[in-house]
């Protein structure tokens, strides 16, 4: 039986290096599993996860010209579940304050703003950083853009 890419066969671990695994193949062969194909999570060190002598089922990922084989086990394995995210949770008060028409201590009702409200609240706040900036980097240049005399 001859190897050809996507095959999936037996060998045995002869050899690791900080880069992969050396793996035995039927008819003599030797293939690479890099260490970024050894497994779906990170992989710092490929002893975490092979030791000499293991059989393993690796998967053919290439055949170069000059005969290298590159092997995968991580292709074999299905991926692992993702873990659900947690919703970020906001503080009890701030939920009431968005409520349109709750009244808060000292506050009048909130409402809705408008897409206009929202823009020119944008150019206000967008203008009030850019002054801010300016105004530290004309600081740091020694101000009111006058030059150094020398």
């Amino acid at each position: 039986m001859s190897l050809e890419v996507g095959a999936i066969v037996e060998g045995e671990v002869t050899g690791i290096t900080n880069f992969g695994a050396f793996v035995q193949l039927p008819e003599g062969k030797v293939g690479l599993i890099h260490i970024s194909e050894v497994s779906n999570v990170y992989v710092k060190d490929v002893h975490d996860f092979l030791k000499e002598h293991d059989k393993v089922k690796v998967k053919v990922l290439s055949i170069d010209e000059r005969g290298k084989i590159g092997l995968s086990i991580k292709q074999l394995t299905p991926p692992a579940p993702a873990a659900p995210q947690p919703k970020p949770q906001r503080p009890q008060n701030e939920n009431r304050e968005r409520r349109v028409g709750v009244r808060t201590q000292n506050a009048r009702p909130v409402s809705p703003l408008t897409f206009e409200d929202k823009l020119s609240k944008f150019l206000k706040d967008s203008d009030d950083r850019m002054l801010d900036l300016k105004r530290n980097t004309e600081s740091k240049r020694g101000g009111r853009g006058a030059r150094r005399e020398r």
